[in-house]
């Protein structure tokens, strides 16, 4: 796989929930766990399965920070 976006979180996937159309798909990136939504059809033909290695690809063009 090559890709242009620079943040690539290797990890596996624990967890995949279906909803009626999407899906979220949990994925232990080293201790930190990291969500997707994404589609049912997504998940279907990437043939994403729990225990599996998944790469998270952050695309995002605003980065909000917060503090309490």
């Amino acid at each position: 796989m090559r890709i242009s976006a620079r943040n690539q979180l290797k990890g596996r996937i624990v967890e995949i929930t279906k909803g009626a159309t999407t899906a979220h798909v949990r994925i232990d990136i080293g201790g930190a766990i990291v969500t997707s939504s994404i589609t049912n059809a997504a998940v279907d033909d990437l043939q994403l399965a729990v225990g599996k290695e998944a790469y998270a690809v952050v695309k995002a063009s605003d980065v909000m920070i917060a503090i309490d």
